[in-house]
């Protein structure tokens, strides 16, 4: 109790909040917490798009036989194969992907967390 007494006897003492991922999620900030879901979804929605982008890439330059004639291919083909594609980039990044996600999050964790600390240290003063 004289921890808290001697706060009050000296009025100079800020005492200011962690700035954590894990702080904000035990506090219950609603805010906090829509803005980590927001990072992660928007984590794996890249990771998932260039997931795609890279699968659709590698199946028309693997996918035709050199020499072979072009001309019998479906002309739907190329859009269910995109939709192929996009639905194996989302897959492949929901069970786990190749880590860009993840690095994205952390970075963008970062950021945000620095802008929060820097945000409250400004009302702070």
């Amino acid at each position: 109790m004289s921890d808290l007494s001697s706060l009050a006897v000296n009025p100079g003492v800020v005492i200011q909040p962690l700035n954590t991922k894990a702080d904000k999620l035990l506090h219950g900030n609603p805010s906090a917490a829509s803005e980590d879901a927001k990072i992660e979804k928007s984590a794996t929605d890249f990771e998932s798009i260039l997931l795609s982008s890279w699968l659709q890439q590698a199946e028309q330059s693997f996918g035709s036989v050199p020499g072979g004639d072009d001309e019998d291919t479906d002309s739907g083909k190329d859009q269910y194969m995109g939709i192929a594609m996009q639905s194996l980039g989302a897959s492949m990044t929901a069970s786990g992907g190749i880590g860009i996600a993840k690095m994205i999050s952390t970075s963008l964790h970062k950021a945000e967390d620095a802008r929060v600390s820097k945000t409250q240290t400004s009302v702070a003063k």
